[in-house]
């Protein structure tokens, strides 16, 4: 299993590498080292316990959700569980984080067709935050309306079709008469239950909020970075920015948005009036505390898992997150 994973994580970084290679001749690779030189590293522990926290508040709304669909896991191992799912933060949309489920049903034999949807209903109030925090800044800054709004009323139609028992259910029957589908019709309707419990109103808005939390600290991270290099801009704009980037990666499912969102991110810099050198530098930092730091996690408690449970030996998983 750790083998396949290397393998995937090998291929991101090496994409990763090349890309960033690409934004290095772009903004001009001596600039880039300088820029590099005046960053403060003393901040970087910082930015990484502010990663952190990030990533405990979406814990707790990974161990919130097992509870609502009654799924029982003692609290460390069900932290082990979602540290190990980061490992797949580089795969798209995350969804590769299926392996959560998978470790469950390891753990517990609970069907990976009930708590599958939690990675579902994570993405969905992951969206609905930085839909958020981007639609305010996309208003104060006349910046990217109407990709926000288009994002938004889609998660909206969305989230008001599961929640929605009398517009579901004709859908699944629909869905049923496909040949396919009528081999796996119990764990559909397991799905579709668990995502029905999920999305009500009551667990939607709580836990829309603790992510509105959860992702506020990184938009953080990327202020105090811009305003290490003596860019003068607002806490409002970088959680804009990095909201509005974010975004734009996640919804082209390109793993971890490579590109799209680095591109984004130096793109709106520049066009605030940064040199590009700091742009790129910038970008290059938030993205290690981020998304790569992610990866470092997960790697790390992927190992301690199979330290403490054995290995993860099932091959089915690496098709499920393929």
């Amino acid at each position: 299993m750790l083998k396949k994973l290397r393998k995937k994580i090998l291929i991101s970084l090496a994409a990763a590498g090349l890309l960033y290679l690409g934004f290095t001749i772009y903004a001009d690779l001596d600039q880039v080292v300088k820029a590099f030189e005046e960053f403060n590293w003393m901040l970087f522990p910082l930015l990484l316990l502010l990663s952190l926290l990030n990533y405990f508040f979406r814990f707790f709304k990974w161990d919130y959700y097992l509870s609502v669909i009654k799924v029982r896991v003692a609290r460390m191992d069900s932290l082990s569980i979602f540290m190990s799912g980061l490992v797949m933060s580089v795969t798209p949309g995350k969804m590769g984080e299926l392996l959560k489920s998978y470790l469950v049903k390891e753990l517990n034999q609970t069907p990976v067709s009930r708590t599958f949807p939690i990675i579902f209903a994570e993405r969905i109030t992951d969206f609905i935050s930085l839909l958020f925090l981007a639609l305010i800044g996309a208003y104060v800054y006349n910046y990217g309306r109407g990709i926000v709004i288009g994002v938004s009323v889609f998660f909206l139609l969305l989230v008001i079709i599961i929640s929605n028992k009398r517009i579901a259910l004709p859908l699944l029957k629909l869905f049923e008469k496909s040949g396919f589908l009528k081999k796996h019709l119990e764990s559909i309707h397991s799905a579709y239950e668990s995502s029905y419990q999920l999305l009500r109103p009551a667990p939607l808005v709580k836990m829309s909020i603790l992510s509105l939390g959860s992702w506020f600290f990184e938009c953080l991270g990327y202020y105090i970075i811009l305003i290490n290099f003596g860019l003068d801009v607002s806490l409002l704009w970088a959680t804009f920015s990095y909201g509005f980037a974010t975004i734009v990666g996640a919804v082209t499912m390109l793993p971890g948005g490579l590109g799209v969102t680095e591109g984004s991110l130096t793109f709106l810099l520049i066009e605030k009036g940064s040199p590009k050198e700091i742009a790129v530098a910038s970008t290059f930092i938030v993205r290690v505390v981020t998304l790569w730091f992610a990866v470092l996690v997960g790697i790390i408690s992927v190992t301690l898992y199979q330290r403490r449970f054995g290995k993860i030996t099932l091959e089915s998983i690496s098709n499920r997150t393929n």
